[in-house]
């Protein structure tokens, strides 16, 4: 029944973007110019975006009640999610004294070009003994064997909770099935740059999720 649905919905899901989507067309949007000839089309807008972290914001408040929350942001392509999220939080939470919110961070490196590497670099991990007994909010851009391992190196300090926030989950071959707790989009096995996610540093400055093309993937590799 739809009452049983709504009473457990599926954070997780997320909006799903079909494999034969062909986004949209550069001209609709504004971008920056140093970018022009980079890029194949827009996947997700930015407007987009904003709307749908402001769900996924008021989805983990229903989700997890009062409770004090620890939110570890994983940069650096989790940075402006992070942002954008903690900032719904904390507006959705303004007229409550029963939550109370810290931010940290990590940075976790897997990619080289386009390619993911054999191992994944976790940067600024010294202090994960600090989220035992805590209720954990990881935030991260995107899932897969990085959350993993992230997940596995928290686990040892007996965090009270640990909930994964994902805006984007992609659908590839290499999936080991991981699912986030709340998930932004669903999207099919494409390279995405922008709002954060880089090529080798660059298109962070870029507000919209795109597909890089061949000619970008060229003109920044290292």
């Amino acid at each position: 029944m739809a009452g049983n649905r709504e009473e457990a919905p599926d954070y997780g899901q997320g909006v799903v973007i079909t494999d034969d989507w062909t986004g949209y067309d550069l001209s609709l949007f504004t971008y920056p110019q140093h970018y022009y000839g980079d890029l194949e089309y827009v996947l997700i807008p930015h407007g987009i975006i904003v709307d749908r972290i402001e769900r996924l914001a008021k989805d983990i408040m229903k989700d997890i009640g009062c409770c004090d929350i620890m939110v570890l942001c994983v940069l650096k392509g989790g940075y402006k999610f992070c942002a954008d999220l903690v900032e719904h939080l904390k507006n959705i939470s303004r007229n409550s004294d029963c939550i109370f919110m810290k931010v940290d961070f990590i940075r976790l490196k897997s990619y080289r070009n386009d390619q993911s590497m054999d191992e994944m670099q976790i940067i600024g991990g010294d202090d994960l003994w600090t989220l035992a007994g805590k209720n954990v909010l990881i935030v991260e851009i995107g899932t897969g064997r990085t959350i993993k391992a992230l997940l596995s190196s928290i686990e040892k300090y007996k965090p009270n909770m640990i909930k994964v926030a994902s805006l984007l989950v992609k659908r590839t071959p290499r999936s080991d099935g991981f699912r986030p707790d709340y998930a932004g989009f669903e999207i099919p096995n494409l390279f995405v740059v922008g709002y954060a996610l880089d090529y080798n540093e660059y298109f962070r400055d870029l507000n919209h999720i795109c597909v890089i093309n061949e000619h970008g993937k060229e003109k920044h590799r290292v």
